[in-house]
């Protein structure tokens, strides 16, 4: 059971035996019901025929003749049996048929009651009546009509035998149906199974057709998944470029500096060790910078307001001294999908800078509405707009005076636009720098 296809056939087809066994014995049973209420009319009509065909002797007194209307009181084995029993339950009269036929004991029943039951293979129809003769007393007798269940079951057998040929023929069909129509509904996964295969064999990049709804949220999914895979090695690619580009100077450097004979050896241990040191600081940056993982929609979503608490700790020893009042509106269901590294060095390099330059206050806003909306304010000097552009190159700062190295605000950019969102800066309602940060839903 390992194939859709197959599991849905199988839960089909119990669903329909199921459902036609029901159907089947209902339709019996119904069947068998109906087919007895007509044999206890027909038993019923006959009594009242004999109770017609009853004539009085010359005191009033009932008598019974020997030729009856039915003909098939008069053979004998007919399978059609009447009895009149008297009060006493002795046997008052009965007809030729019944001559040499051992009938079940019979109940006596008051004059106005009935009787229908199945017994022995027998069905019997019991009635009992009230004869009024010429010296006005009532003599009461019980009126019987018992009929051979053999020609019952035949009708049943041929009901039966008709009535599951019909259903097991109406199953075939169905199993036929039910199989065609599984295939025709699994067919859009067998054409992105396809669409897969040309993606692997390199004839698409992307999932592109007209899926059906059910399958817009895997397709979206997949798209994302490979526009992730491709966006990772792109990544590796250009830091990997990058990488090399940034270690060609100072290698270069270096080699001129061994190269040069005139250069102490004190000279060459601090160029050295300051090259070095450049060096280790191009691979670590370079390196965390290819380990950004980008957007994910089959990533667990990570809840932002602790993430932002942990930073704002931390940040609120390291700038102790400078006694910033920190506000914040954090939504509790503002979530990231992605990496919750990617999240804290996102945020870690903008809260930082905010610190860094705020003068008193520091407002933290993060919200979930048709995506992640993360605004960080400060009441520091700004930056103009014209100054924008220029911060967000690498290296690159606003203010040289404080301590940085100018790259914090451009990695935390590419990792934002890695993950298919935008920063925004504009001018903050408290006098300083406002930065917002839209990510979509994924």
């Amino acid at each position: 059971m390992n194939s859709i296809h197959s599991r849905l056939l199988a839960a089909a087809t119990l669903v329909l035996a199921g459902f036609l066994v029901a159907t089947g014995v209902a339709l019996e049973q119904g069947f068998r019901a109906g087919l007895e209420g007509a044999l206890k009319d027909k038993l019923q009509s006959v009594i009242y025929g004999l109770l017609a065909a009853a004539d009085v002797d010359d005191k009033g007194r009932m008598m019974l003749s020997e030729r009856l209307a039915e003909p098939r009181f008069s053979s004998p084995d007919s399978g059609l049996y009447a009895l009149v029993l008297t009060e006493q339950g002795k046997l008052f009269w009965r007809s030729p048929s019944s001559l040499g036929r051992s009938l079940p004991e019979i109940r006596f029943l008051p004059p106005g009651k009935n009787a229908f039951a199945r017994r022995d293979g027998w069905f019997i129809f019991s009635q009992g009546i009230g004869w009024e003769d010429d010296k006005g007393s009532t003599r009461r007798y019980t009126y019987v009509v018992a009929e051979d269940s053999g020609g019952f079951e035949e009708q049943m057998q041929a009901f039966r035998i008709n009535l599951w040929s019909w259903l097991g023929g109406m199953a075939l069909v169905l199993l036929l149906v039910q199989g065609l129509i599984l295939r025709w509904g699994l067919r859009p996964l067998r054409v992105v199974e396809k669409d897969l295969e040309d993606i692997r064999e390199g004839l698409r990049s992307r999932l592109e057709g007209d899926y059906p709804r059910e399958l817009q949220g895997l397709v979206s999914s997949l798209n994302n998944l490979m526009e992730h895979a491709g966006a990772v090695q792109e990544r590796y690619r250009t830091s990997l470029d990058d990488l090399a580009h940034s270690l060609k100077t100072p290698m270069a450097y270096l080699k001129s500096v061994v190269q040069d004979r005139e250069i102490s050896c004190d000279q060459l241990r601090r160029i050295a060790d300051e090259q070095l040191r450049r060096l280790d600081h191009i691979i670590e940056h370079q390196l965390r910078r290819a380990a950004v993982s980008a957007r994910s929609t089959l990533t667990a979503p990570v809840a932002v307001a602790p993430v932002i608490e942990r930073l704002l700790a931390t940040l609120d020893k390291i700038y102790a001294d400078k006694h910033l009042q920190v506000v914040r509106h954090l939504a509790p269901q503002a979530v990231f999908r992605g990496d919750e590294a990617d999240l804290m060095e996102m945020l870690g390099n903008l809260l930082e800078n905010a610190f860094k330059y705020g003068q008193g206050q520091v407002v933290v806003s993060a919200e979930h509405r048709d995506g992640l909306r993360l605004v960080i304010e400060d009441d520091g000097p700004g930056i103009t707009p014209e100054v924008w552009p220029q911060v967000l190159r690498r290296g690159q700062r606003a203010d040289e005076a404080r301590p940085g190295q100018g790259i914090g605000l451009t990695v935390s950019r590419e990792i934002i636009t890695l993950y298919g969102g935008s920063l925004e800066a504009g001018r903050s309602t408290i006098g300083g720098l406002k930065l917002t940060i839209i990510l979509p839903e994924a």
